[in-house]
């Protein structure tokens, strides 16, 4: 499996949240029900790719290409996450050219039999390309796009849930995770990594989740 996960640096994001972005991910990877799940199929290694968004004209890696075949290689990802310092990004909303960026990223990426993008957002698209246009383009076609949408309330999670769900996620089994703000992402990419890696049903992850 392929996984790339592209993070929200929009102008949306402050420099507190931002470090709650990064560290709630990198407390997600190193959790034992994460690491198991990772570490399931010592035949078929999970394949990770990490990188932040905002305008369409700033994508930037922060973990290139890495298999997570072993623990070590598990517990370097989270460190690099922890250490690293945000750079100078636009303030637009590239959802679109996310998507773009990502598919790109996943199609020169170790062979796999599945490929899977995870797009983390807190706001609707505000750049071009739009997802809409993308997804009529054929650009991501045969990709999975799954949607971990970061929200403080509920009438702005089930709006941009809603979003996400007709305009980014796409393919067998897509769905949308929710953050109730950035304080909770650790938990949401917790349980969203431990669906999609283990292919479980969501009333069993709540059991492993809680």
């Amino acid at each position: 499996m392929s996984l790339a996960l592209a993070l929200d640096v929009s102008g949306s994001v402050d420099a507190s949240e931002y470090r709650l972005q990064l560290d709630g991910l990198a407390e997600a990877l190193t959790d034992p029900d994460v690491v198991q799940a990772l570490l399931a199929i010592p035949e078929a290694p999970v394949a990770l790719f990490v990188f932040e968004w905002s305008a369409s004209e700033y994508q930037r890696t922060l973990q290139d290409w890495v298999i997570l075949d072993d623990p070590a290689q598990i517990r370097g990802v989270a460190s690099r996450l922890r250490t690293w310092d945000r750079g100078v990004s636009p303030q637009a909303t590239g959802l679109g050219a996310a998507m773009a960026h990502g598919a790109s990223r996943l199609a020169g990426g170790p062979g796999c039999d599945q490929a899977t993008l995870d797009v983390s957002g807190d706001g609707e698209n505000n750049d071009w390309p739009t997802p809409e246009a993308l997804r009529s383009s054929g650009a991501i076609e045969g990709v999975r796009i799954n949607g971990l949408v970061i929200a403080e309330d509920d009438e702005t999670a089930a709006s941009l849930s809603a979003y996400f769900r007709a305009r980014v996620i796409q393919g067998p089994d897509a769905f949308v995770e929710v953050a109730r703000g950035f304080s909770d992402y650790s938990r949401a990419m917790r349980r969203k990594l431990i669906r999609e890696v283990q292919g479980l049903p969501v009333a069993m992850i709540d059991k492993i989740a809680q």
